[in-house]
């Protein structure tokens, strides 16, 4: 059974930084397409950033220029340097997966979540 873990969430102050880590067990295949999505208290779970095994990347405009996406896919870890926090970042962020193109979203891989945080 595929199983996401994430790790590196935290505490932080506005301005600082915080890399959180993805890895994947349980399948033997290379996902085809990762990402990252987050969930703050009151709001719709949204994408934050997507990469492909062709190392194709995508950001949500409120991260661009902030987040840095990166996978290595030959063991399906996936990672999210978060540069610059600021306070509306704080949530929950998820990794998913998908083995197909088309299949991020909920039709992938979810990981359990792990709880961002910034603040002053």
């Amino acid at each position: 059974q595929v199983q996401l873990v994430e790790s590196g969430g935290g505490l932080v102050q506005p301005g600082g930084s915080l890399r959180l880590s993805c890895a994947a067990s349980g399948t033997r295949f290379t996902f085809y397409a990762m990402a990252w999505y987050r969930q703050a208290p009151g709001k719709q779970r949204e994408r934050v950033a997507a990469i492909v095994s062709g190392g194709i990347s995508n950001y949500a405009d409120s991260v661009k220029g902030r987040f840095t996406i990166s996978r290595d896919g030959t063991k399906n870890t996936m990672y999210l340097q978060m540069n610059d926090l600021k306070p509306e970042d704080t949530a929950v962020y998820y990794c998913n997966a998908a083995k197909i193109k088309g299949g991020l979203g909920p039709e992938g891989y979810w990981g359990q979540g792990t709880q961002v945080t910034v603040s002053s």
